[in-house]
């Protein structure tokens, strides 16, 4: 934890830097950063369970405690008003104490209405950042400076670029999630259930099913081709053919995103397709360099499921060049390359040019890609290409003009594994780029 306070402190510093300069460009005194309310459901007396604003588990993890407020001005020692309420229903969380605690002012409170007699007098420079607008009118914030575009549109620009503390948070993370991997590919071929092996999963990363950055996606054989399968079926299949798993874990509030794809007899074609997609996979992380933009590597991955699909006799008689050219990898390749990760598995500022919040939308060919910034060193995104055998996406190109050259009855064989994902996690750098995922020997 010492390491991690030196980290927090110069993390805490960049951030306080950024807080400068943006309260300077839009005239404002200091930002007040909600971690939100909880949301009650529809005619019932129980909340959802509750998901911070990543505005403010981005300054301190404080990951499950709602009604809290963070004032920062860039210079002071920022405060935080952590709620603390006298509860005998449930669990209360104690006032923390960290590595990060001595760098932050931690004023408790026991009623969310006490920040309203907390704040400084004047509130018209004031932006609040959080879920629930009404509480800022309340508190007597101006309507503009509710989450401002200008504010959340510079944040989200420089969330991309991580300090060494969320680098550090994010290796972490990526411990646990390679420990429930293990698990999980243990519990398919032992031969557990989707259910089973979600179980096995959440139990080896120490993580309940609300704890995970997203729902994981436990797939076995066609369930490969829904692309956010979380349905987790509880009776195994009489004939088991593949295992798909996307599943991931936090630190302090940052997120893992692993996938693997798993063939449940290793002499099928299916386990060749894999390994190859595998060495594909690998193979684009090697050309992957600063200045480049991430749609190159999309392209590129394309071209490399092009080869793929002609080494495996998938799609015939036309060379790999037309098959991207002419748009036949995008049904066995529907989504984007892979997105920004930090705070948010998705993460924001993925399209951005500048810190103005200058747009490049994908291309219409690719309107799934989440990322089309030129690659710089702090950034980190995962690599995910995939292979699905869809027949939605499929169906389509059946009457076509190129129709002969799809190899049906293969594709029908591929169809009842779903399809292949391999995902990483990388940090890109100076001259390198590190492999967070393989690293830590996920095969």
């Amino acid at each position: 934890m010492e390491s991690f306070s030196t980290l927090y402190q110069d993390h805490l510093a960049t951030l306080q830097k950024r807080t400068r300069e943006i309260l300077a460009r839009q005239n404002l005194d200091a930002l007040l950063i909600h971690s939100g309310e909880p949301i009650t459901a529809f005619l019932d007396d129980h909340d959802y369970p509750f998901k911070v604003n990543p505005q403010f588990k981005a300054w301190l993890p404080v990951t499950n405690v709602a009604h809290c407020w963070l004032w920062v001005d860039g210079v002071n020692k920022p405060t935080l008003w952590f709620y603390l309420p006298v509860d005998y229903w449930y669990s209360v969380e104690p006032v923390p104490d960290s590595f990060w605690t001595p760098f932050i002012n931690i004023v408790p409170i026991r009623n969310p209405d006490d920040i309203g007699g907390l704040l400084p007098a004047r509130r018209d420079k004031v932006a609040y950042l959080g879920s629930a607008p009404p509480r800022a009118l309340s508190l007597g914030l101006t309507a503009e400076n509710i989450n401002p575009k200008p504010v959340l549109d510079f944040l989200h620009y420089h969330r991309a670029y991580k300090t060494e503390y969320e680098l550090a948070c994010m290796r972490e993370a990526q411990k646990t999630a390679v420990v429930g991997h293990r698990a999980a590919k243990e519990a398919f071929l032992s031969g557990m259930s989707e259910f089973d092996i979600n179980i096995a999963y959440l139990s080896a990363t120490g993580h309940r099913d609300i704890d995970v950055p997203y729902g994981n996606i436990i797939a076995l054989n066609e369930h490969s081709a829904v692309l956010h399968y979380t349905t987790l079926e509880n009776r195994r299949p009489d004939d088991v053919r593949s295992f798909l798993i996307d599943a991931g874990t936090e630190y302090h509030g940052y997120a893992a995103d692993l996938t693997r794809t798993y063939a449940a007899r290793k002499d099928s074609e299916f386990a060749e397709l894999v390994a190859a997609m595998n060495t594909e996979q690998l193979a684009l992380i090697d050309t992957i360099e600063a200045g480049v933009n991430y749609l190159d590597y999309h392209i590129q991955m394309h071209g490399r499921i092009a080869k793929l699909l002609k080494t495996f006799d998938i799609v015939t008689g036309i060379s790999e060049e037309a098959m991207v050219k002419e748009g036949i990898t995008g049904p066995f390749l529907p989504h984007g390359l892979g997105h920004p990760l930090g705070l948010q598995v998705h993460d924001v500022g993925g399209f951005m040019q500048d810190d103005t919040g200058t747009h490049l939308a994908p291309p219409s060919v690719y309107p799934y890609l989440r990322c089309t910034r030129v690659m710089q060193p702090g950034m980190v995104m995962t690599i995910e290409p995939g292979l699905y055998f869809i027949e939605s996406l499929l169906s389509p190109w059946r009457n076509g003009a190129f129709s002969g050259h799809f190899n049906w009855q293969r594709i029908e064989m591929f169809k009842a594994f779903g399809g292949i994902r391999i995902e990483d996690n990388i940090v890109i750098k100076d001259k390198q780029t590190e492999n967070m995922t393989r690293d830590l020997k996920l095969a």
